[in-house]
């Protein structure tokens, strides 16, 4: 386990734009772990969307905020499908304040969690354990 803590993962983090607070709060909750490094191998920029695929290649997970959802659902479920077809594992976040997630991402997900770093961390690293 010190192993799997020491590395710096890889994560495809969903996003939607530039500047969205879900996104920005959960990042957030990312670098406050002071024992968790990681990379976001995710470029913002909807114009270079064709390049999910390769911007996803290289990560450990793919992280879904199930809250994006409704902000734009097809450009999510673009992000999931390549994630899908890369055999990434998929971690899913609850929307921020609720429980509920959208059973299709229930499916999908290798975990889903709520907003508690620890938890968040640990559903990372146990995803990446599960899948080598």
């Amino acid at each position: 386990m010190l192993e799997e803590q020491s590395r710096t993962y890889k994560l495809f983090i969903s996003y939607i734009n530039d500047g969205d607070e879900e996104y920005d709060l959960f990042l957030s909750k990312l670098d406050a772990s002071y024992d968790f490094q990681y990379k976001n191998c995710a470029i913002h920029d909807k114009i270079l969307s064709g390049d999910i695929k390769k911007q996803m290649k290289p990560v450990d997970v793919v992280v879904i905020l199930s809250g994006l959802v409704s902000k734009d659902k097809s450009f999510l479920n673009r992000q999931i499908d390549v994630a899908k077809e890369l055999r990434k594992p998929i971690v899913v976040i609850r929307p921020y304040g609720m429980e509920n997630v959208p059973f299709e991402l229930e499916e999908i997900a290798a975990d889903v969690v709520g907003w508690n770093t620890p938890c968040i961390v640990d559903a990372i690293i146990n995803s990446v354990i599960s899948s080598s």
